[in-house]
């Protein structure tokens, strides 16, 4: 009867502890997917934002209508994705995009002068600075994610109920060059 008594305890022990493993590993792939969704939310807040952009920029940058278009198809690519991937390749493009927009816009001083072109730029600005955090926080909520699927005895748990690695949010190239600055 002792023994029955122990092998049941045992047994509730080891489901507990199952139980526990995968309550903290669908709290971990929980954590990944909100991390990206506030990417998302910051993204598109910056797409919205890109319309009254190419407006204002309409006017004065007659003649650079190649850069205009590429804003416009990064924007259209944007709002196009649907998976994680297809997401952050066309926000990469997008920023590429607005850099040109704004590399541009040092050749048109009344464009800069514009009051409307300054408030754009510091909202997009302001915005690039939450993407850039939210793109930090969701790595390293994927850090701890992919860790937790990784280390045993979790890794029992996990690819048997199917959480798979997720991958990084990586910057493009275009970012990762150094920035040249002329005086």
């Amino acid at each position: 009867m002792a023994l029955d008594l122990i092998v049941i305890g045992l047994i509730v022990l080891i489901a507990l502890f199952l139980v526990l493993l995968y309550n903290g590993l669908v709290r971990a792939r929980n954590m990944v997917e909100n991390a990206w969704s506030q990417i998302d939310v910051q993204l598109k807040k910056r797409s919205d934002l890109i319309p009254n952009l190419m407006e204002t920029v309409k006017g004065y940058m007659k003649h650079e209508r190649e850069t205009l278009k590429e804003v416009t198809e990064a924007r259209t690519k944007f709002l196009n994705a649907q998976t994680m991937g297809e997401k952050a390749k066309a926000s990469n493009m997008m920023t590429d995009a607005l850099k040109s927009i704004f590399a541009v816009a040092e050749s048109y001083p009344q464009l800069r002068a514009s009051e409307n072109f300054k408030h754009l730029q510091e909202e997009l600005s302001d915005i690039e600075g939450k993407i850039a955090y939210a793109r930090q926080f969701y790595n390293d909520s994927v850090l701890e994610y992919n860790n937790s699927i990784q280390v045993f005895p979790n890794s029992m748990v996990a690819g048997p109920f199917g959480f798979a690695k997720r991958e990084f949010f990586e910057v493009s190239a275009g970012e990762r060059q150094n920035v040249k600055v002329k005086f």
